[in-house]
């Protein structure tokens, strides 16, 4: 069935981790992570140092009914994603509606980049347990096929929440964008805390996955690299990633470290806020690169609302829109030494949702009878330029 090949992964590669990793988060509880070498591993070392499942290409067929284009989920640059069912505890492909619902991810790349990423996400969420990290259940690895079988996720990505519309993709409340907002950090400040720390390297909205209460959960970890070691103050790689989202001294130099994910975080925050995407080319002019266009009215409480999805009105009070906008104009400062931390993000989103549950509590209180207990409506501003 698997076969491992006995070449050592190169520079590039993510896996030059070390140390009995115990992955502590910011509240101190800890979450399982096994055991990871400093030394860069063979492919071999890494499949059989999992402890997730080895399928092969038959269950996975069967799994997913032969594959059929009626039970594509998705499709990406990896290859595209398939709805399948296995027994819970066997773990064997079962009918249609019964057992587990699990994701189905097919390689289709060619080349070593492919195979390196599909590698990466068994190196780190073959090991890596976590709340708000997708969990992987298993692998293939057959002939030329390469496959990655993950828990299904309900209710998909939040860009797909966040920018299509119709009937199905309904716009997300302010509560539940800043539960995703937190449960998003949550992730990414386990993996920086990490004894190694990683870095997630392509964190963006399609990689938010959202299971059927809005929890958030991170996937993808083609691209995560592990942190910088001993006195380096970063790591050196091929810039890679998605344009829009990437911080602007790992553009330039290619240097990596966790402030990286920072600004990363920040245009997410960004694009939860204002309904826009990263990059829009259909936008008018000045306003395709949502940063560039909303960073001068972020910190201007007077000019914020022109930045703040028309969808939320009335959501959401003055104070809440301040702390959030601050929060993404910080974290998407030009010189990386002024963004805060994610155990600091993770402190401040949770204290706009202490905020937002005690305004509503408040109003509650009072018992209006026509405020639907929400929050005050603050009028938009004219649409006039922004003047210096």
């Amino acid at each position: 069935m698997g076969i491992c090949f006995s070449n050592r992964i190169k520079a590039e590669s993510p896996f030059n981790t070390e140390v009995n990793s115990k992955y502590v988060s910011r509240d101190g509880s800890k979450f399982s992570s096994g055991s990871v070498s400093q030394t860069p591993r063979s492919e071999c070392e890494i499949l059989q140092s999992t402890k997730i499942k080895n399928f092969s290409f038959s269950d996975l067929k069967a799994a997913t009914r032969n594959f059929r284009p009626d039970s594509v989920l998705g499709e990406g640059g990896f290859g595209s994603v398939f709805k399948g069912w296995i027994d819970e505890h066997s773990l064997t492909a079962t009918r249609p509606g019964t057992g587990i619902v699990i994701a189905v991810k097919r390689l289709n790349q060619e080349g070593f980049q492919g195979h390196k990423e599909w590698l990466a996400e068994i190196n780190y969420l073959g090991q890596l347990s976590h709340p708000n990290l997708v969990k992987l259940i298993g692998y293939c690895l057959e002939d030329e096929h390469r496959l990655l079988v993950y828990e299904f996720m309900p209710r998909g990505s939040m860009e797909n929440h966040l920018f299509r519309r119709g009937s199905h993709f309904q716009p997300l409340s302010w509560g539940i964008r800043m539960k995703v907002a937190l449960g998003a950090a949550k992730g990414l400040a386990f993996l920086h805390n990490a004894e190694t720390t990683v870095i997630y390297r392509d964190f963006k909205t399609s990689n938010i996955l959202l299971d059927s209460s809005y929890n958030a959960k991170l996937s993808d970890f083609g691209l995560a690299r592990d942190g910088p070691t001993g006195d380096n103050s970063h790591v050196s790689t091929r810039v890679m990633g998605t344009y829009g989202y990437a911080a602007p001294e790992y553009l330039a130099t290619g240097h990596l470290t966790i402030k990286s994910d920072i600004y990363s975080f920040g245009v997410v925050l960004l694009e939860m806020l204002s309904g826009r995407r990263a990059i829009d080319k259909n936008r008018p002019s000045g306003e395709h690169n949502l940063v560039e266009w909303a960073k001068p009215y972020l910190i201007n409480k007077r000019r914020i609302f022109r930045v703040l999805d028309p969808r939320l009105e009335g959501q959401y009070s003055l104070p809440l829109a301040q702390k959030a906008a601050t929060l993404a104009h910080q974290c998407l400062s030009i010189e990386s030494k002024f963004r805060p931390d994610m155990d600091e993000i993770v402190k401040v989103l949770e204290e706009l949702q202490d905020m937002s549950k005690a305004a509503k509590k408040e109003q509650h209180g009072k018992g209006h009878p026509h405020s639907n207990n929400r929050p005050t409506s603050y009028p938009r501003p004219s649409a006039s330029p922004i003047h210096a």
